[in-house]
């Protein structure tokens, strides 16, 4: 039975590319937003002296539902059969599921109606971040992925900045809040859908479904593919270096540079700004250069130097400064990285038509540090007292992740 994919819809780059900006710069918002203010500061409300276990239990949840379903819904996503295409459907629901379980989770008052409500957020945002990341193979030429990567980029700084200076700002009323969130990233997507129409999939051959062969389809064999899985390793270690402080900037602050919980949600968003402009200055550049070297993994081992290095300035100024001067330098590299981290994974796809499934995998490298961080802060702060051990773990998953791409064949 044919798999051969219809031509591309006639979407011009550039205004597709100006619509994935929009629609990664409204996710990262919400994942922000919720991840680096909301979450942690309910979580403390709830229970003050139990909060960095506490924190670690609600993210571990909603990162083990993130992991799950990445995959799945790539899979179904690859096998839909509509006139509005594979992936609009998909990202118009899930975002309508967010933004009401973003409502939900703004009146949790208790630890275990949070994680509830917080799953199924992070259940939805995936979902819609799974069906948006199959549209770069779907619709972009190969030669133009390093710039479709950088444009991706700079949506997640963008968001990244938004996201945390909105909570900032609504963290005294988070009822609106939330509700706010949810209209960003349900009208982002509603726009998106509609500016950028897919092409219908009705006529699409559909393989049989059988489940024996609809779960054995999620192994990507390794001596097969090991491209694959060192670009996987890569990332996951990657992301392990950035979740490790990131998710914790709050209680770091508050913690171990001893500044007060006000001002430390204050310092939270010019710290996020400054990393922003700091990636920003490389993202977009960076993948064009990228493009036209058509090289890859020479920018990963750059940019995961230059993260561990700005990840050691805080074990030698543990001060506000010095948090300033870890966001400005880890922004530089962290930039650089986000800028060539999707064209390299678009470039390791084993099969175009499985698209989103496999994407959903690689996914699984950025959620799964999500779900590992909290647990590993936990125990590296239970046994040491303090967050030094932190960073220093961070520094090192930054350069074995630099390491991991070393093998890669087919991609220079």
């Amino acid at each position: 039975m044919s798999t051969v994919l219809p031509a591309r819809p006639q979407t011009t780059d550039r205004r597709l590319l100006t619509w994935l900006f929009v629609m990664n710069a409204a996710l990262l918002t919400c994942y922000a937003g919720f991840m680096v203010i909301f979450i942690p500061d309910q979580v403390q409300q709830i229970d003050p002296a139990n909060k960095v276990a506490n924190l670690a239990i609600v993210m571990t949840a909603a990162s083990i539902g993130a992991i799950i379903i990445h995959p799945l819904i790539g899979a179904f996503s690859d096998r839909t059969r509509s006139r509005f295409g594979r992936r609009a459907p998909w990202m118009v629901i899930s975002a309508a599921t967010a933004a009401l379980c973003m409502v939900l989770l703004s009146g949790a008052g208790e630890l275990w109606t949070l994680g509830v409500y917080w799953v199924l957020v992070m259940l939805a945002l995936n979902s819609v971040a799974t069906a948006q990341a199959a549209v770069v193979p779907d619709r972009i030429p190969r030669e133009r992925f390093g710039v479709a990567s950088g444009i991706l980029a700079m949506g997640t700084f963008v968001g990244m900045g938004l996201g945390v200076a909105g909570a900032g700002f609504f963290i005294n009323s988070i009822g609106i809040g939330y509700a706010t969130f949810g209209g960003i990233i349900l009208v982002a997507t509603l726009l998106f859908t509609i500016f950028n129409r897919d092409f219908s999939s009705r006529d699409l051959d559909v393989p049989p479904f059988r489940w024996k062969e609809f779960f054995s389809s999620f192994w990507v064999s390794p001596k097969a593919y090991p491209d694959f899985w060192w670009a996987f390793a890569g990332r996951f270690l990657l992301i392990l270096a950035y979740q490790s402080v990131q998710s914790y900037l709050l209680y770091i602050l508050r913690d171990y540079i001893g500044v007060s919980d006000a001002e430390s949600t204050a310092l939270s968003t010019p710290l996020t700004a400054v990393m922003l402009v700091g990636a920003l200055a490389t993202a977009f550049i960076t993948g064009k250069i990228s493009d036209r070297m058509q090289r890859r993994k020479v920018f990963v081992i750059v940019a995961s130097v230059i993260m561990a290095a700005s990840l050691a300035i805080p074990l030698f100024s543990p001060t506000v400064a010095g948090m300033f001067a870890l966001a400005t330098i880890f922004g530089l590299g962290y930039g650089i990285y986000m800028s060539v981290d999707s064209a390299l994974m678009n470039e390791v796809l084993p099969k175009a038509e499985a698209a989103a499934k496999d994407l959903g995998i690689l996914n699984i490298a950025t959620t799964l540090p999500q779900a590992m961080t909290p647990v590993i802060v936990w125990a590296l702060i239970t046994l040491t007292g303090n967050y030094t051990a932190v960073f220093i773990a961070g520094i090192v998953f930054a350069i074995v992740g630099a390491l991991s791409v070393l093998p890669i064949k087919s991609v220079r």
